[in-house]
């Protein structure tokens, strides 16, 4: 089931964020973040703005944010995707249905033109599943990142829904 969350949803949001920090290059955080930082993140996402997670038995395994892309006014059609996975229950298809459910979540009452997904340049399985939403390459920055001892590039892939 995927819901919009709530506080008590946190804990585990975290748990899937900060695993992600530790173990992976789908994030650029090198620092597991703090209880604040998360209480923080889902006051962000009122409004237009989305954080929902999937449960499975009464717990969290991932989980999506539509994101403010910009602070910048005229970037208010856009929103950054971003999509985890408890590690364990990867290759389940939820990442797949979580970018569905934001997609069509966008789109309601044209919320957003345009949703952007930041991708670090090797992870293949999330470009693959991008493209498979009809996401468009936009652009790869070399070097952007440094984490677990390389540099890392990160591509740009957008969805325009008109």
């Amino acid at each position: 089931m995927i819901r919009k969350a709530t506080v008590l949803d946190l804990p585990a949001v975290k748990e899937i964020y900060n695993y992600a920090v530790l173990n992976t290059t789908a994030t650029y955080d090198i620092n597991p973040k703090d209880d604040k930082y998360f209480v923080d993140m889902l006051n962000e996402h009122t409004g237009k703005y989305l954080l929902s997670v999937y449960e499975e038995n009464g717990n969290v395994i991932g989980y999506v944010a539509l994101s403010r892309y910009s602070k910048r006014d005229a970037y208010d059609i856009t929103a950054e995707l971003s999509v985890y996975v408890k590690n364990d229950c990867q290759n389940r298809h939820i990442g797949t249905q979580l970018i569905e459910y934001a997609l069509q979540e966008a789109q309601k009452n044209n919320r957003f033109l345009t949703v952007v997904s930041l991708i670090t340049s090797e992870n293949e399985h999330s470009i693959y599943l991008h493209k498979q939403f009809g996401f468009e390459f936009g652009g790869r920055i070399k070097n952007a990142g440094f984490k677990f001892d390389r540099l890392l590039g990160v591509d740009i892939y957008y969805k325009n829904f008109r």
